[in-house]
């Protein structure tokens, strides 16, 4: 009997032509709206989080904040971080090792053509060197890494080499020189695309040639921290931001520091990204609501149109709540068929979306259909629905089989 009601309903609705369809114009829009813009919310935290480099690695990094001008994290601040903080740092028994780290933007030189792009130094010891490298977490393409007797030689992001345009068609690649600051260094690695802004745009090279270039004294932009107990990273963050507020005479809620684990940044942006998907859910529920009224609306007015079709169902032995399970079944699709239209749309811009992330940010992100986002968007719409469909099936189910065949 449910198939019955349930063909019937795809019947009347079909019947109803362009009134059914204007009538899901709402539920559309609203699942629309939410299915794209959540599945581009995701998009969007996966890209920030390849941006910023926000990886799995278990080390904190620790950077000056408080009034700066333009420039890398930690750098050309008032009061800056210094490598005197670093050697106090790595004193604390939660502490393994310390590394400090300097961040400049430079000018490169190459096939007489000038960019400016960033420059990040590297320890000149290979324990340092290697926590650096497992901080970065980034391999190779072409040459090697740096090793810490490589004065003189730097190792490049893979846009250098992949842009060839910047360079009137002569791409970088390993064995060539560039002027950096109007100094010769020699390429000797070309990082794997990362698919990040900073990262395929970068320039290693090793600290004491780029204290040269800078000049950089006790400055550290960044300090990198291995705690000694990865499992207890949290602790190694306070006893850091203890020991600062101290060296730095400031209170707790008053740092003028940053002193961050992957978690942490990683829960920064999803913390953003939400707050955009929760707006994006209530504008798009405003839209669903709308449809809401117009599926009240419709189904009231069909009950209307409908009464002598209801007498005649009566008057065959028809029961109430037969009607009643007619009327909701009718509502329950109108919203469901809506849903359906909305979620593939979505799903396509979503798709779009993506695709325009990654042209925009150079990321190589895949889109993916989100089945669990469609389903519970097709269950919400048929509820949408079917709620909406209550009271005019419950206002068709009473009406009097006698009365309804003389209207």
């Amino acid at each position: 009997m449910l198939k019955d009601f349930f063909s019937l309903a795809f019947k009347n609705l079909r019947s109803r032509g362009i009134r059914s369809w204007l009538t899901l114009l709402g539920v559309f829009i609203g699942i629309t709206a939410v299915v794209s813009l959540i599945s581009l919310g995701n998009g969007l935290q996966l890209a920030v989080a390849s941006q910023f480099g926000i990886s799995a690695n278990e080390l904190i990094t620790v950077q000056a904040g408080g009034i700066s001008g333009y420039g890398p994290p930690g750098s050309t601040v008032v009061d800056p971080i210094t490598r005197d903080d670093a050697r106090a740092i790595e004193r604390l028994s939660s502490v393994e090792n310390t590394v400090v780290r300097n961040i400049r933007s430079a000018k490169i030189e190459f096939n007489d053509n000038i960019k400016f792009y960033y420059i990040g130094s590297l320890a000149q010891n290979k324990e340092d060197l290697d926590l650096v490298y497992t901080q970065l977490d980034q391999k190779p393409i072409f040459g090697r890494l740096l090793k810490e007797s490589d004065l003189g030689k730097v190792v490049l992001g893979y846009n250098y080499y992949a842009k060839e345009e910047d360079w009137d068609g002569k791409p970088i690649t390993v064995g060539k020189s560039i002027l950096i600051n109007d100094k010769k260094f020699e390429v000797i690695g070309i990082l794997k695309k990362e698919g990040s802004l900073i990262t395929d745009n970068v320039i290693l090279m090793l600290e004491d040639d780029m204290d040269g270039l800078f000049d950089f004294g006790e400055v550290a932009d960044i300090i990198v921290v291995q705690p000694k107990n990865k499992e207890d990273i949290d602790r190694t963050k306070e006893d850091v931001e203890k020991l600062l507020r101290q060296r730095r005479g400031v209170k707790e809620g008053k740092e003028n520091f940053e002193v961050s684990t992957p978690e942490s940044a990683l829960a920064m942006v999803n913390n953003i990204i939400g707050g955009v998907k929760m707006f994006i859910i209530i504008v798009a529920s405003i839209s669903i609501f709308i449809g809401l009224i117009g599926i009240i609306n419709t189904m009231t007015t069909s009950v209307m149109e409908r009464r002598r079709e209801i007498g005649i169902a009566k008057s065959i032995g028809a029961r109430n709540e037969h009607i009643f399970l007619q009327f909701f079944i009718e509502s329950s699709l109108l919203g469901l068929i809506g849903g359906i239209a909305g979620a593939f749309f979505g799903t396509m811009l979503g798709f779009a979306g993506m695709y325009g992330i990654n042209s925009l940010l150079g990321t190589e992100l895949v889109p993916n259909i989100d089945f669990l986002l469609i389903l519970f968007s097709l269950i919400g719409s048929f509820l949408i629905g079917g709620i909406a469909g209550i009271i005019p099936a419950m206002q068709a189910a009473k009406q009097n089989p006698v009365e309804a065949l003389r209207g």
